[in-house]
């Protein structure tokens, strides 16, 4: 599934509980993990002070990079290391991009300050930018992640974002032998009071369960056995998304960084950001490679 992994780290607390998942799924697909640390050279008090304070930062990363190095060869994983300097965000996106990483997986936050990146930023940008799959892990008391996955759920409407997420969803399904969920969301925000509501909500229904349908043929197809289907109403999309989480007990959203807007569409990408904010379990976000910056 996925050979190469990329894990930035800036060695807080964040990063070490999201990195023990990342070796979980290292150990399960024989997947090289790739450790880097970025040195932030960006910030105007290093600017001012350069020499010495880039040396500490220099150093600290090679600890951290060396730390989960020995951790991953501890379990018999393929390592490799590096230290950057300068903006973390573009560092990323460039160490991905020439290694032919397969997938970057972040924590959401991490420390902040002179000797640290604001790892909460940094991670939604690297989101919204990346060409390749990003894994976000909440690293909190409230966050919860599970490996093997055993139920992955895939939201869609219909873009071509979705789509190339549930690509992704299906390969991850496969992999790992668990249940697909496919759910598709209408926002009540949409719809209006008056006598032609019902027609609206006909419309959604007709749309979202073609939708639906769509996704599960290309499901099936690939070879996923077990599919759920499903069609919910709510003020809130990424709030329902969420509820859906928790009832069915999924481990994994494997979701598009963009999505359709209009009538019969809602706007996926401000979900998203808002899931990989707030969802307790890990959220894989797509970007259509086809689209635009």
């Amino acid at each position: 599934m996925f050979t190469s992994i990329l894990f930035p780290t800036d060695g807080s607390q964040g990063a070490s509980i999201a990195f023990d998942h990342v070796l979980d799924i290292a150990a399960t697909h024989e997947s090289t993990v790739h450790i880097l640390n970025v040195a932030n050279t960006r910030k105007d008090a290093v600017l001012r002070m350069q020499g010495e304070v880039v040396d500490v930062l220099e150093r600290e990363g090679e600890h951290h990079v060396r730390d989960g190095a020995d951790r991953a060869q501890e379990r018999g994983i393929d390592v490799v290391t590096a230290v950057y300097e300068g903006d973390p965000y573009s560092s990323i996106i460039e160490y991905a991009e020439s290694n032919d990483v397969d997938l970057v997986a972040m924590p959401t936050h991490g420390r902040t300050g002179l000797k640290r990146f604001m790892l909460g930023s940094t991670t939604e940008r690297v989101v919204r930018r990346a060409t390749v799959p990003v894994l976000t892990i909440r690293p909190d008391s409230d966050s919860s992640t599970t490996h093997p996955y055993r139920n992955v759920l895939v939201p869609t409407d219909g873009s071509n974002c979705a789509t190339a997420a549930l690509a992704i969803g299906t390969d991850v399904a496969t992999a790992e032998g668990a249940a697909l969920h496919l759910l598709s969301v209408i926002d009540t925000r949409t719809l209006g009071v008056d006598v032609r509501t019902d027609i609206q909500i006909s419309l959604l229904e007709e749309s979202a369960n073609e939708i639906l349908e769509d996704a599960s043929a290309y499901a099936t197809n690939a070879g996923v056995e077990s599919i759920a289907e499903t069609v919910e109403y709510g003020t809130s999309i990424h709030q329902t998304i969420r509820s859906y989480v928790e009832d069915n007990d999924v481990d994994l959203v494997v979701v598009g960084t963009h999505g359709r807007t209009g009538f019969d569409r809602y706007l996926l990408g401000s979900v998203t950001e808002h899931l990989v904010r707030t969802s307790p379990i890990p959220v894989l976000t797509v970007r259509d490679e086809s689209a635009s910056e």
